[in-house]
């Protein structure tokens, strides 16, 4: 078949930057008017410098990040901030945890609740917060947003009546403007409360950055931001010298994205909506064919993307249309006949017609969806392949941060590792060196809230702050008396355990969860903050036995009630994830660091099929997680003792919820209990440390974890019998 017609770049551009441009300079100055400043303008110049006296007087400084209304996963964080160890994260609360609603777009008026709390408990009010700085630049928004109305008019004005890109929904976007007013009013402020408007992809890169392992000495530091889309662009690259981070390019532009690639394809071939479908396909093409020689539609497919000079990255609109229509028609022909018709949304969300793993020998539609899926992975990676090597060159670095919410794809993350190798080094930068990757736990819209209060204490003089090493900043640890009221729910048995405030007391706990686990038991582990970002690391867990082979049919289908291609992952220790994984020496700097999220999937050694096939992929990998005694102690308590049950420091994890956001307060832990039958036990751990079992009672009851508690028990006297 001859090759497709190649498209690049906006049908109207001059049209379209005149309008960013007008767009821009009316909404800089009506939204001044209702409170909202730009970095430059007197107000943010005035707080920077009342910012940077506080802390040159030895004063604690609190700043506010804040994600407001219309964009996705809305929140807010509160960071700490000192001269002497610069920015501290204290809480990073996602709006979805405590609504229920994934990915939601609503104001995050709960989530403001619980900082507000966390200050009290604190000491302070909400007057001694310096500063409230926004994750989106939203005059900038709306001129990108209209620039890209016009670039192809008129057959892309359908853009306005629906949400240009996952990330954005406009209906709720304008109600955004009166967010000063609307904070006011619930924290007491007086009329409104100003807004300093921070660079969406700015934050990404400065926390992503400042937070990284990849800390002093000479040697400059690539980041690179690949996202659905920021304020202004979707790809935005920068270099990092001497703790000072300067912008080399954006492409600016909404649909020339790989998020929004790699997001229509998921979805109109796998059958989820918008930011479910990523993962899960992800997930899928390890079923398909991963070999570029033959996979039947990886070489048209690459036809989609342009790769161009200076690592730029542009979609080809002979083939796509969702620049002008993602939803109802988001391919053009030659797309068409390459793919089949995309699956419309009334027809999503019903990804085991397309996907079923279990029919992959017997169905050939099934097959051949996989290949799509793994020829759409391929692609991808070819994609971010070129976008990281221009900026390696252009920077002389071998150091890269990747963050966006692209840099969620763990899969696509371990090939940079793969390819930039001492040979690529040797060649392109006529060098010894290999690239070390560092991707941080919220890479995606999570963390932008982190990244604007972090960038603008930078911006006021304060030093980068401590890496970071851990991820459990959402919401507080759940106080005995919310544990209790949510406990007493009639059909929920539960009982009372142990206390895990003392080191006696922890290793009890977490040797009753290795023997249940031991035992094929799934278990559920509700403890302290939340994580922040999309993974489940240890505070909100299901557990599981990654040697039984039926662990993962079992989770899916009456523990998750999800799609049987669904992967789990392994927790371990940092000696039982080496023991059984070829860890990458690229991801090596803080002792592996760059393993502690489940961003980044490594290649398993031939024997560990055989000893944990539950958390090895069809492909032969798993997406670790490698868990510190201080930064968990109970988890990797419990991994220790799971290696004296069963021979190996490694776990199932996946995250505590079923079809909803990861549990965040008690009362949500139990209802994930009560709506997931397969889950035997949750273990719901108080503040105080006090430990409370909760389980299926009444007709429910299996009778498992009341015969295994009384087993251990009984075994756990005869021991300290003399």
């Amino acid at each position: 078949m001859d090759k497709p017609a190649i498209r690049i770049g906006p049908r109207h551009p001059k049209i379209a930057n005149l309008g960013y441009r007008l767009t821009r300079w009316i909404f800089e100055r009506t939204m001044a008017r209702t409170g909202f400043h730009r970095i430059g303008d007197e107000f943010a110049n005035q707080k920077i410098a009342s910012i940077r006296e506080q802390l040159q007087r030895g004063e604690t400084v609190y700043i506010v990040g804040l994600g407001a209304s219309g964009t996705h996963n809305t929140g807010v964080a509160l960071i700490e901030v000192t001269q002497n160890t610069g920015p501290r994260i204290i809480v990073n609360n996602e709006e979805e945890r405590f609504s229920g609603n994934k990915h939601t777009t609503e104001y995050p008026k709960v989530s403001i609740e619980a900082m507000v709390e966390t200050l009290r408990q604190r000491g302070r009010a909400v007057s001694d917060i310096a500063a409230f700085v926004t994750t989106w630049d939203y005059p900038v928004l709306f001129a990108t947003m209209m620039r890209t109305v016009l670039e192809e008019v008129p057959a892309s004005l359908k853009l306005l009546t629906m949400p240009i890109v996952p990330a954005i929904d406009l209906r709720r976007l304008d109600q955004a403007r009166r967010t000063p007013k609307i904070l006011a009013r619930q924290l007491g402020l007086g009329e409104r409360v100003p807004l300093i408007c921070m660079p969406h992809h700015d934050n990404h890169a400065w926390f992503s950055f400042a937070a990284s392992p990849f800390a002093g000495g000479d040697e400059p530091v690539a980041i690179a931001v690949i996202d659905g889309t920021g304020d202004q662009g979707s790809i935005s690259l920068y270099v990092a010298n001497d703790g000072a981070m300067r912008r080399l390019y954006c492409n600016d532009s909404v649909f020339d994205s790989l998020g929004s690639f790699y997001s229509v394809i998921s979805s109109t071939q796998g059958g989820w909506t918008w930011l479910s479908s990523e993962g899960r396909y992800m997930g899928a093409a390890a079923w398909g064919d991963m070999n570029r020689a033959s996979n039947p539609y990886y070489a048209r497919l690459r036809e989609v993307l342009h790769f161009g000079d200076g690592g730029e990255i542009k979609i080809n609109r002979a083939m796509a249309n969702w620049y002008c229509d993602p939803f109802d028609h988001p391919y053009k022909a030659v797309l068409i006949d390459l793919l089949g018709e995309p699956l419309k949304p009334e027809q999503l969300w019903n990804p085991d017609a397309v996907l079923r793993v279990e029919d992959i020998h017997h169905r050939p539609e099934t097959k051949d969806r996989l290949d799509k899926a793994a020829a759409t992975q391929l692609v991808f990676e070819d994609a971010i392949i070129h976008v990281v090597d221009h900026l390696l060159r252009a920077t002389g670095a071998n150091r890269l941060v990747l963050t966006g919410g692209v840099a969620l794809n763990a899969l696509g993350n371990m090939r940079l590792l793969e390819h930039f190798d001492e040979a690529w080094f040797s060649q392109a930068q006529q060098r010894k060196a290999r690239l070390h990757l560092w991707v941080p736990p919220t890479p995606g819209d999570p963390g932008v809230t982190i990244g604007a209060a972090w960038l603008f204490a930078h911006l006021a003089g304060a030093p980068r702050g401590a890496p970071m090493t851990h991820a459990f900043y959402c919401g507080l640890p759940p106080a005995p008396e919310d544990i209790a009221t949510a406990l007493q729910a009639s059909d929920i048995a539960s009982q009372r355990i142990g206390n895990i405030s003392t080191p006696d007391g922890r290793e009890a706990i977490a040797d009753l969860m290795a023997f249940m686990v031991a035992q094929n038991g799934v278990i559920a582990l509700y403890q302290g903050a939340a994580e922040t970002g999309p993974r489940a690391l240890g505070h909100r867990s299901i557990l599981a036995n990654p040697c039984d082979p039926q662990a993962r049919q079992r989770l899916n289908e009456r523990v998750k009630y999800r799609e049987a291609i669904r992967p789990l992952a392994p927790m371990a220790t940092l000696k039982a994830a080496q023991e059984l994984f070829w860890l990458h020496e690229g991801a090596s700097d803080a002792d592996y660091n760059a393993y502690n999220y489940m961003v980044l999937t490594a290649h398993s050694k031939p024997h560990a099929r055989e000893k944990i096939p539950a958390v090895i992929h069809a492909d032969g990998t798993g997406r670790i997680q490698i868990v510190r005694a201080e930064d968990d102690p109970l988890t990797h308590a419990y991994l220790k003792a799971l290696g004296r049950r069963i021979g190996v420091e490694i776990s199932v994890n996946t995250s505590f919820n079923v079809a909803g956001p990861i549990a965040q307060t008690p009362s949500q832990a139990i209802d994930t209990l009560r709506r997931s039958k397969g889950l035997d036990v949750v273990l719901l751990v108080a503040s105080d440390g006090t430990v409370h079992a909760a389980w299926h009672g009444g007709e429910r009851d299996s009778g498992r974890f009341t015969r295994w508690f009384s087993e251990w028990t009984t075994a756990a006297a005869v021991v300290r019998s003399p």
